[in-house]
């Protein structure tokens, strides 16, 4: 029998974040997932008038590509899943993967081959560029072992997370958005020695709220380029290319990463070190998602953690640009909360958040009591 909790998820995927329409060809990309997920995914597709095209991919296989990848291998790749996202209007990448780790040993060459043609050219130019598109993970038993949770237990985490009512939360996001593109000087305290500042100035703001990634709940926007100061310790663990990083500290000089450790410090110098623009941000996030409430490594959840930010070396978005570009675009979380050591937010010297709760009225809305 099918689970009940597909056909709801679905639902929103289809229905809500795509807003499918008669006649529009939709790609689903389908990375270690269920074919009973997949399958309702191409029903409701159908149902909504839509055409469904289907991606059934492999972690497994994905990274016995990586490691024996070649330039005109990954050109060639490139330009076949090029010619497929050009002629579709949305996007749904499901991804699920039984090891967080998989592609953690592929070498530094490979897995560049692999963001400069594939990632670049039919993610980052495309999909994000011109299609609606929607990205999720699937809940698997790495991802509960990483939440320290039972595989049941986050199974029913996941589904309250992803299905939440993202039309309301989407109204209350709306002062925050409209505030953050008002303001120019924003700074940052937080715990241990985070003390940073930069501005925001004349670079738009945009609401992350389910037409995007599934669980969402943040507005983004980008820092000025080269007006980043001070050190951000990040206090979350992050997974880049299958590698987990603790206790990243980087410090910021007019803009730039001039001093960057965590507890794999020569693993992340050499990620910073990819391009130019991967010492510089080019994300700068505020999260509210009321059921994300601890990390669990999967950047798709942390990012949207109540009560946390995200600063992002490396590209940045074409709707919020800052005009840094880069091959990385790694989403570092640092939570404000009480249980994790407090913290502010003040945008033009005016405090809008302390620890991880909205101070002014009209934010309220977004506390996480006000969006269960």
């Amino acid at each position: 029998m099918l689970d009940v909790r597909y056909t709801k998820l679905a639902n929103t995927l289809i229905h809500y974040s795509c807003a499918v329409k008669a006649g529009e060809n939709v790609l689903i990309e389908a990375i270690d997932i269920p074919h009973d997920f997949t399958k309702e995914l191409i029903r409701l597709t159908v149902e909504a008038g839509g055409r469904p095209i289907v991606l059934i991919k492999s972690n497994e296989i994905e990274r016995a590509l990586r490691m024996n990848a070649t330039r005109e291998q990954f050109e060639l790749i490139a330009r076949m899943e090029k010619q497929a996202m050009e002629r579709v209007d949305c996007y749904l990448g499901i991804r699920g993967n039984a090891n967080v780790s998989e592609i953690s040993d592929v070498p530094t060459d490979k897995q560049k081959i692999y963001e400069s043609t594939v990632w670049n050219r039919v993610h980052r130019d495309i999909r994000v560029a011109r299609t609606r598109w929607c990205v999720l993970r699937w809940p698997t038993a790495s991802m509960a072992q990483m939440a320290e949770m039972s595989t049941e237990a986050f199974e029913d985490y996941f589904f309250n997370v992803c299905t939440l009512d993202y039309a309301k939360m989407s109204r209350a996001m709306l002062p925050l958005r409209d505030l953050m593109q008002r303001t120019d000087r924003v700074r940052i305290k937080g715990p241990r020695d985070t003390d940073l500042t930069f501005s925001i100035k004349n670079i738009p703001a945009r609401l992350c709220d389910g037409h995007r990634n599934i669980p969402d709940g943040e507005v983004f926007t980008a820092p000025v380029h080269d007006s980043v100061n001070g050190i951000i310790h990040y206090n979350c663990p992050s997974l880049y290319r299958g590698v987990t990083h603790n206790d990243v500290r980087l410090t910021f000089k007019n803009g730039k990463i001039v001093d960057a450790t965590s507890n794999n410090t020569a693993h992340l110098n050499e990620v910073f070190d990819t391009d130019e623009g991967s010492r510089y941000v080019g994300e700068f996030a505020i999260g509210f998602n009321p059921y994300c409430t601890k990390p669990m490594k999967d950047i798709l959840f942390d990012e949207k953690i109540a009560g946390s930010i995200h600063f992002t070396p490396g590209a940045c978005y074409d709707t919020a640009s800052n005009g840094n570009h880069s091959a990385i675009h790694w989403d570092l979380v640092l939570r404000q909360t009480p249980e994790t050591g407090g913290g502010q937010i003040y945008f033009d010297n005016k405090l809008i958040r302390e620890d991880g709760r909205f101070v002014p009225k009209e934010l309220h809305p977004l506390n996480p009591e006000n969006l269960k």
